[in-house]
This record gives C-alpha cells, sequence and structure tokens, in this order.
C-alpha cells in the first residue's frame, strides 16, 4: 500500500464506506488495522463499516489462516436514486489507481502540472 495522505479538514467528495472499498481493492488481503490507518478511521470504524458492506451485499469475506481475504461484488449496483445503473466497478474504476497511474501522477505532482 502506498503512502498515508496528509489530514484534511473540511468536507470531501468521498465517502468513508467507498474509501474502504477502495482500499480492499486494492488489496483483497488488507488488514483492518491497515485501512484504519490509510482511510484515518478507527478499526471499529472500519469493522462497523465492513459489516453494512456485507450486509448489503456489496462485499463478502473468507477466513486465510489469522486473516481475511475480502471479494467485493462489481455488478452491484450503488444505493442511491441518483447513482441508479451504476457498479460498484464503475466507482472503484473512478477510486483505484494502478501502481502504474500512481507512480506518473507522483512524478506530475512532484515536477508540476505537466498537462
Amino acid at each position: 500500500m502506498g503512502g498515508v495522505p496528509e489530514s484534511h479538514t473540511g468536507w470531501t467528495f468521498v465517502t468513508n464506506h467507498a474509501r474502504v472499498l477502495a482500499v480492499i481493492a486494492e488489496d483483497p488481503n488488507v488488514r483492518i488495522r491497515d485501512i484504519a490507518v490509510h482511510c484515518r478511521l478507527t478499526e471499529r470504524a472500519v469493522q462497523k463499516i465492513i459489516s453494512d458492506l456485507e450486509h448489503d451485499g456489496y462485499l463478502s469475506h473468507t477466513r486465510e489462516g489469522r486473516g481475511n481475504t475480502y471479494r467485493i461484488e462489481p455488478g452491484k449496483v450503488l444505493r442511491h436514486p441518483a447513482e441508479a445503473g451504476l457498479t460498484v466497478a464503475s466507482l472503484l474504476s473512478l477510486l483505484v489507481q494502478d501502481e502504474a497511474d500512481r507512480t506518473t501522477q507522483s512524478r506530475v505532482g512532484a515536477d508540476g502540472d505537466r498537462g
């Protein structure tokens, strides 16, 4: 997992549920502790979010040794009527970058805007 972003105050565009789902999408074997650190949440809050996502069928897990392996349901439709027809996969395509994209954006950010 990459570096943890700096602290932020004020409102944001992304919910904590979406953040947790995105972290799991990047690493299906991620620990709750690591999700909490990355999302700047308590472990208890992450457990509640994972429970919400599992209860509504967006996420499931299997126990593997001492950890969990999570499985996201990419075809599941988002809950809000304004997002009718959008799936989890479409949400994650906005939130999850592959490593090559992250590296490119880090360089652009460090060198100034190249676009």
